[in-house]
């Protein structure tokens, strides 16, 4: 399987709304969990596909960096809505030692790198289709994101 295929897959579960999917072709093992929608344990379990042991992993909950002038601003309609393509954990740096690819107030281009999703140990850039400045940041750095969870509020303008 290619990359393109295991996103697919991960999406495909995503949609159909399966809280546990195993796959076996070859060599290659695929176990793809999630909780229930609407719900989040407090200690989910990740499978590590290189070793068989159960990491414990605890989700914070996420904390929302924003513009306090578009706070203010009751009609975000204008806006635009950049979403997850996939389901993974969100990343705003390339590395913690490193400044975030975007901010409140950066003008961005089709194009632009503007976070990074990491999904099955891949990291997949997250690029921008659309040109305009960001207004708000709607999810906290290495938070765990779902497909189609909203990520960035864009100003087009």
């Amino acid at each position: 399987m290619n990359l393109k295929q295991i996103q697919e897959l991960i999406k495909f579960v995503a949609k159909s709304g399966a809280t546990e999917v195993d796959l076996e072709m070859g060599d290659v093992k695929i176990s793809i969990k999630s909780p229930p929608k609407g719900k989040f344990s407090q200690d989910p379990q990740i499978i590590n596909p290189m070793s068989p042991t159960i990491m414990p992993q605890t989700i914070m909950p996420p904390q929302v960096v924003s513009d306090p002038n578009v706070d203010k601003v009751e009609n975000t309609d204008q806006y635009i809505t950049v979403k997850s393509p996939i389901i993974g954990t969100f990343y705003r740096r390339s590395s913690p030692d490193q400044d975030p690819f975007v901010n409140i107030g950066d003008k961005i281009d089709v194009g632009t790198v503007i976070a990074i999703v990491e999904a099955m140990k891949l990291f997949n850039e997250i690029e921008s289709e659309i040109s305009g400045t960001i207004v708000k940041v709607l999810i906290d750095d290495m938070s765990p994101v779902e497909y189609d969870q909203p990520l960035f509020l864009v100003d087009p303008n």
